[in-house]
């Protein structure tokens, strides 16, 4: 049986997070929403009811603005039962061209904000005694491809807090999932959502290759946003719902392929890594 909650979403102004949004609304959930551009989400959903919905104009860089933001939240419903980490961006580069601002800018909006907006939220679901944490990472945070390291780090980083998170604030009744879509149609390939390193350093064709094949595959990728609304909402109804959700045929695919050549490279180095125990 659905029950009518709160939720806050993070980076709600396009793609998974707008669609998530509005099937929200459509389902008469109450929803705080944050963006970088609060009237373009407003301008989204349309004509809405503000007892239902409440954009935020929120600087996720910012742990004033996070916690203000998760404050006015409670403040207009009266709690929040579900927080979903969506807002993220891509940003590829080899290693070396990466500049540190460009490596600092990454980490403060895929990681430093999913731990602050955690952190802002969980007093409230400490004193309520429930809560669902939904962190938005990709399927690059497990099998991540060429050319997109600091994205795959940074995705890798949310995996790991929120499967750490997830056994921490279990006996409080708080539930963690960390979700790893593969390819979706949404805006994630478009310039507004991808950024790329400044430098180039010709010898890394591969990296180019790579990037021109994503660029490509914009307005034909595999996963339907809207069937991923649907998932993350039954998420929040279920008593016992996964810490590690891949989402896309593609992501299991190369998840699967990631676990076949990690237990071939575990077993064919089991006598090198038994050879450091003491005798």
């Amino acid at each position: 049986m659905e029950t009518k909650k709160v939720w806050l979403v993070t980076g709600a102004s396009k793609g998974l997070g707008l669609s998530l949004v509005k099937k929200l609304i459509a389902d008469g959930h109450q929803v705080a929403a944050t963006s970088r551009k609060p009237k373009d989400l407003t301008d989204e959903v349309g004509t809405f009811d503000e007892k239902q919905f409440l954009p935020l104009d929120v600087d996720l860089t910012s742990e004033i603005s996070i916690s203000e933001a998760v404050r006015k939240a409670v403040a207009h419903f009266g709690k929040i039962d579900v927080l979903v980490n969506n807002a993220g961006y891509g940003i590829g580069g080899a290693v070396e061209e990466l500049n540190q601002q460009e490596i600092k800018n990454s980490f403060d909006i895929n990681v430093f904000a999913v731990i602050t907006t955690m952190q802002s939220v969980m007093p409230y679901f400490r004193a309520q005694r429930s809560g669902n944490i939904i962190n938005i990472s990709s399927i690059a945070g497990f099998a991540p491809g060429i050319g997109w390291a600091m994205y795959a780090a940074t995705k890798y980083a949310v995996m790991g807090l929120s499967e750490v998170m997830a056994e921490d604030v279990k006996e409080l009744g708080i539930k963690v999932t960390v979700v790893a879509p593969g390819a979706f149609r949404t805006e994630f390939l478009e310039e507004s959502s991808l950024v790329f390193a400044e430098k180039k350093i010709d010898e890394y064709q591969s990296i180019r290759a790579s990037h021109g094949k994503y660029s490509e595959m914009n307005g034909t990728q595999p996963g339907d946003p809207e069937k991923l609304a649907e998932i993350l909402i039954g998420l929040a109804e279920q008593p016992n719902p996964p810490v590690r959700l891949y989402l896309g045929s593609d992501a299991y695919h190369r998840a699967t392929e990631k676990i076949k050549v990690l237990s071939e490279e575990l077993e064919s180095n089991k006598n090198i890594s038994f050879s450091t125990d003491f005798k």
